[in-house]
């Protein structure tokens, strides 16, 4: 319990501590344009309240990350906190804060354009098409995980039939004005999904429950072939970094009032994304910890299961209504601005215009074939390509922060650090996976890991010397 209770306030107070160092680093500027006023179109350009388009970026970005992959990293033992509570502050938190600023100057765009601007037209092609599939599978993941949630608590309703009204809702959520849908009711849901995390917070602190100790030792059953590196970074993704923020975040950098409204809006919805995926994984220990612990009862259930048995559980009939519908609203409000942000990096790939409907209808009718498709390959395949790419494409915008700010002339350190380690978490992920050196291999892996890890930030940094040369042959 200590433990939690470090982390957890660690995690507060880093938003009024590291948040603000780095709003000196990127010298936020209250007074400078943002794109929701000299670019407003009434479609995706809208400026909104600081406290909705908060809210609005917390649903973005939260989807079934915080919460199953924190209960799938809670089998990993309380060494998952120190994950969820460093790479909130340092990675996850710094990643989505100065992405979001980059893109409020960068008048919103995807930040596949961004990764072009500052990495070169390859790394931008490359993004673009990583990206557009990255989406995918989160949408895909998206519309399944509530549907099989929603299936389990309403039996009435087939989960074929949840599908489709989850992707009918998608498909409108998509082509409708920002302001129109998303802006009133996710903020509804916001507020669904914080209570639901308050309230289990409070069964932790007050009720009966025991946290196991803190170790550092791997807990997982099947530990043999789940090593803790790289595989609880991998797991636990939302609740510490992810790529897929750097895809939702240019909706809110086109509805955000000033740069000072950056802090609030992503710093701070990353760390209470982040306070989300550590209190499930501190109830899913505690809740099952006289049955052999959360990892045992993972082996014979799935994570919509645990949610379901927790809640109900702990939170009596109400609050256990209130739970799964936050736990269902997060998925399925990631879902749809996951399609969403799909349909505006076509838009900018291909500087199509999107005030005209039947323009975004051209874009969404190919981007929901696609989703549909998706939904009859194995999830657990799904899932484990989504993984993966998230933290990939979290290591790629990693180097793209280390750019701007090395242009800048700022302290680039705050990003080459998490840059570097999460690249090599990626690489060394690669070759521990059985389809490379195979895991009776692992230091192995680690080694190559370790080269390809040398190579890319090598590259990176061959990257910066020639920006800087350039800059100078320009003066």
């Amino acid at each position: 319990m200590i433990t939690f209770i470090c982390c957890l306030v660690l995690l507060v107070a880093a938003y009024f501590t590291y948040g603000k160092y780095l709003e000196k680093v990127c010298k936020a500027d209250a007074k400078a344009d943002v794109p929701s006023k000299r670019l407003y179109d009434g479609v995706d350009y809208v400026p909104m309240p600081r406290w909705r388009t908060f809210l609005i970026q917390l649903l973005n970005i939260a989807g079934t990350g915080p919460i199953f992959g924190a209960i799938l990293g809670a089998c990993y033992g309380p060494v998952a906190f120190l994950w969820i509570t460093i790479g909130g502050i340092f990675m996850g938190a710094m990643h989505d804060y100065l992405s979001g600023v980059i893109l409020v100057r960068n008048d919103g765009l995807s930040i596949t354009e961004i990764v072009a601007r500052y990495l070169g037209k390859g790394a931008g092609m490359f993004m673009r098409v990583f990206s557009v599939i990255l989406l995918l599978l989160v949408g895909v993941v998206f519309v399944v995980s509530p549907a099989d949630i929603l299936a389990t608590k309403f039996a009435v309703i087939s989960k074929s039939w949840w599908l489709v009204i989850i992707f009918v809702y998608y498909f409108i959520a998509t082509l409708l004005p920002v302001d129109k849908l998303i802006g009133k009711v996710y903020p509804l849901f916001g507020i669904a999904l914080v209570t639901m995390a308050l309230g289990l917070l409070g069964v932790l602190i007050f009720g009966d429950y025991t946290i196991p100790s803190m170790t550092l030792e791997n807990l997982h059953i099947n530990k043999a072939n789940l090593p803790l590196v790289p595989t609880l970074f991998i797991t636990i993704a939302c609740g510490a970094i992810s790529g897929f923020h750097a895809t939702q975040s240019p909706l809110m950098a086109r509805c955000v009032n000033n740069e000072r409204e950056c802090r609030f809006v992503f710093y701070g919805s990353m760390i209470s994304e982040s306070v989300i995926a550590l209190i499930w994984a501190a109830i899913s220990m505690a809740f099952f910890y006289d049955e052999g612990g959360i990892s045992v009862v993972m082996a014979g259930h799935t994570p919509a299961w645990v949610v379901n048995e927790i809640s109900n559980t702990t939170l009596g009939v109400v609050g256990g209504i209130l739970a799964i519908l936050g736990v269902v609203a997060a998925p399925i409000t990631s879902g749809d601005t996951a399609f969403r942000s799909a349909r505006l990096i076509i838009a900018d790939v291909f500087h199509i215009e999107q005030r005209t409907k039947w323009k975004r209808l051209l874009i969404c009718i190919p981007i929901f074939a696609c989703g549909v498709a998706l939904t009859f390959v194995n999830f657990d395949v799904v899932w484990r390509y989504f993984a993966w790419t998230n933290q990939a494409l979290a290591s790629v915008v990693l180097w793209c922060i280390v750019v701007y700010l090395h242009k800048e002339k700022c302290n680039y350190w705050v990003a080459l650090i998490p840059a570097i380690f999460m690249t090599y978490i990626c690489s060394s992920f690669v070759f521990v996976s059985n389809q490379f050196v195979g895991m009776g291999a692992v230091p192995m892996a680690y080694l190559l890991g370790g080269v390809a890890t040398m190579l890319l930030s090598g590259y990176m940094v061959y990257t910066l010397v020639r920006n800087r040369k350039n800059e100078l042959l320009k003066k």
